[in-house]
């Protein structure tokens, strides 16, 4: 099962840790894996590289652990742009979760 947390401060979401790898498949096969990894993997480079916003992120494929964080320090527009994309991936993740609940957690606090 893969755990999904999210954090949101003052209603926006700062922080996205993702661990382990869900077992719905073999791996290199496994579709609800590969689904959650392309929704969260696509946040982060839109955050690197469309809003160029200065993600602190930690990758580990064997673990199946990704986990990515907003900085303190942000402009009006980078808040603006992160929430965005942020929320897209938010959306994306709990629809993905309603078809497979037994193989994604998810927790937003």
């Amino acid at each position: 099962m893969t755990n999904v947390t999210v954090t949101r401060k003052n209603n926006r979401v700062v922080k996205v840790v993702c661990d382990g790898h869900t077992n719905y498949g073999v791996s290199g096969e496994d579709i609800v894996c590969s689904a959650l990894s392309s929704i969260v993997q696509t946040a982060l480079l839109g955050l690197l590289t469309v809003s160029q916003v200065n993600v602190k992120f930690e990758r580990d494929e064997e673990r199946g652990f990704l986990s990515l964080e907003l900085p303190k320090e942000m402009t009006e527009q980078e808040m603006h742009d992160a929430s965005i994309i942020l929320d897209t991936m938010l959306c994306g993740i709990s629809d993905l979760r309603e078809g497979f609940s037994d193989f994604i957690e998810l927790e937003v606090k």
